[in-house]
């Protein structure tokens, strides 16, 4: 019977929603929501087939234990009393590479780490009865959250971050991630049949995780995960399984209209590269063109972008421009949707109409705002089943 671990997804706040729809479509039972993360339920294969299909979350955390400590002393035997020794092997490196805290009695970081690692050596060492760490085989980094006194633990199966891909070796000034593009992607209703335009689309992410969506490309298709190493934990062959799966669904046949403008020109060509390395660039038309001209023949299309929001107040007058010449074409545009992620608290003022929805969501540690202006839906094809 294969070990069923409980596994940690981290995802932005305000995003949960999309992130427990995705682990339930990858076939898994979620088992608990809260704040900034998802949990759900998996053996090997599944930390396999998440960190490669997952597109809304950071990492895949495996949960080695959970308990409150609100003294040092506390903290140190309950961490003892994991059994580290059915992840960490003999010659494992490990060691906390980020703690964090919130409204609880152990707040330092550092003294975390220390105080955690401690404990962790003082079991390995009783178990493999060895009185020294050489730390030469394959890494076991963990992070660990408290929030009100509660501590959780996870083991890092990812290693860098699920928003490196692999494909954006060139960026542009203040991108969005990939794992946020996606998830804000996942809140419209756009389709694949449907029109996507992101008139300000900087290094391209919007329209590449569309077109990557629309392909079934797997998003960490192209890409290394830490636990690829740890032969104790998941086979080889799961690995290789797992990968065989997203390339037998990926589809680049699919039939896509998806644009990406941006006045500046070095702009536009970063996201050709980015394009092309992420294997979508016959999917997605990119231009460099002014967002005054935006325009579209076809109905029922949507806009989802990321545009400037000036923070130095210099900048300020001059986005204010970019919102109401956006919100003008758009207003040309016939019976399209239109979403926007920007940190402009009033962007609705200069767009010249309400949002019909206003989500907060976090980007790191700025709020901004997903304003959704939404068009009608199209008539259903006669010839759908």
């Amino acid at each position: 019977m294969a070990k069923i671990y409980e596994l940690i997804t981290p995802c932005h706040f305000g995003l949960e929603s999309v992130m427990k729809k995705e682990i339930v479509d990858l076939g898994y039972d979620v088992t608990g929501v809260c704040d900034g993360k998802v949990t759900f339920a998996g053996d090997a294969e599944a930390i396999a087939r998440a960190n490669i299909g997952l597109r809304t979350t950071e990492r895949i955390l495996i949960k080695a234990g959970e308990f409150t400590a609100v003294t040092y002393d506390e903290l140190f035997e309950a961490t003892r009393a994991i059994p580290w020794e059915e992840y960490i092997p003999k010659d494992g490196k490990f060691w906390v590479a980020k703690a964090n805290s919130i409204k609880s009695q152990l707040f330092s970081p550092s003294d975390i780490q220390s105080i955690m690692k401690k404990a962790m050596v003082e079991r390995l060492k009783s178990v493999y009865g060895v009185n020294w760490f050489e730390e030469t085989g394959n890494s076991y980094p963990l992070r660990v959250s408290i929030n009100k006194d509660v501590v959780t633990v996870g083991i890092d199966t990812s290693g860098e971050s699920l928003h490196k891909r692999g494909y954006r070796t060139m960026t542009a000034k203040a991108p969005i991630t990939e794992t946020l593009a996606a998830a804000l992607i996942m809140l419209t209703p756009w389709h694949a049949d449907r029109v996507l335009v992101d008139p300000f689309c900087g290094s391209g992410t919007f329209a590449i995780e569309a077109a990557m969506m629309a392909a079934n490309i797997a998003p960490g298709m192209n890409r290394e995960f830490l636990a690829q190493t740890w032969d104790n934990i998941i086979d080889k062959k799961i690995w290789y399984d797992a990968f065989d799966e997203a390339n037998d669904m990926a589809d680049l046949s699919v039939a896509t209209d998806i644009q990406g403008y941006d006045i500046d020109p070095a702009v536009i060509r970063a996201a050709r590269v980015n394009a092309e390395q992420a294997g979508v660039a016959g999917l997605i038309h990119l231009q460099q063109r002014d967002v005054a001209k935006l325009s579209h023949p076809k109905k029922y299309g949507f806009i989802l972008t990321n545009p400037p929001y000036g923070e130095r107040i210099s900048d300020r007058k001059e986005c204010e421009t970019l919102y109401r010449v956006l919100g003008e074409r758009y207003a040309e545009l016939d019976a399209w949707s239109m979403y926007i992620i920007t940190a402009l608290a009033d962007a609705e003022k200069y767009i010249g109409r309400k949002a019909d929805k206003n989500r907060k969501i976090y980007n790191g540690m700025m709020k901004t705002y997903f304003y959704q202006f939404m068009g009608p839906r199209p008539p259903k094809r006669s010839s759908q089943a």
